[in-house]
């Protein structure tokens, strides 16, 4: 099932990005600082700092029905309860994952991203041909991430645009039932909250 939406245009850089860029290069070629760290940064913020802000999210869904019940049915107020929210404009639609649905994320025409609780979007969401692929072939794409799904289960791939954002509600997986919020919040990793991944087992944290 694929969400398409029409208007959809990237909106131009803001002058902030742009100077940013700007002091970036002159930093780099100054030798004030190395392209290898400013690159460890953003890995820090991609894949830790901010998709801790998701993964709290999810394990208050976890463990509150009538929190969760709110999440999916305003994901924007929901999350905002807990203190994340962005001035992004957009609105964030939370989907949930169940054992014969599975939802994957994309933006086709640029790399529109629930930041405020996901943090900086990784390279390959913005690649050309993740933003492709996820459309045409999804499940290939999904095992190429290392998830392999039963055929029985639907694929339901979700287009964002600059005023939707979508996030995924991944499975508990199973064998959590006495762990607590904390615990939980660290079996969710960016990639489930993306849909190319599920929540870890809790062996493997």
């Amino acid at each position: 099932m694929s969400q398409a939406h029409n208007g959809h245009h990237p909106a131009p850089e803001p002058d902030a990005a742009i100077r940013v860029k700007a002091i970036e290069s002159l930093l780099i070629e100054k030798g004030i600082v190395s392209t290898d760290a400013i690159d460890a940064v953003v890995r820090t913020y991609e894949q830790d700092i901010g998709p801790l802000n998701g993964a709290k999210v999810v394990a208050k869904a976890w463990t509150d029905p009538a929190y969760k019940e709110r999440l999916l049915a305003n994901g924007t107020e929901a999350i905002a309860e807990l203190g994340f929210w962005g001035s992004q404009g957009a609105e964030i639609v939370v989907l949930e994952n169940k054992p014969d649905v599975h939802n994957l994320v994309v933006c086709t025409l640029c790399s529109c991203y629930p930041w405020p609780i996901l943090g900086l979007p990784p390279t390959w969401y913005k690649s050309a041909p993740y933003r492709s692929r996820a459309v045409l072939e999804p499940r290939k794409v999904i095992s190429e991430f290392g998830l392999d799904l039963d055929e029985s289960i639907e694929i339901r791939v979700w287009d964002s645009t600059a005023e939707l954002r979508y996030v995924v509600l991944p499975e508990r997986p199973e064998g959590t039932e006495n762990m607590s919020e904390e615990e939980l919040t660290a079996l969710v990793t960016r990639d489930a909250m993306v849909g190319v991944a599920k929540a870890k087992a809790p062996a493997s944290v």
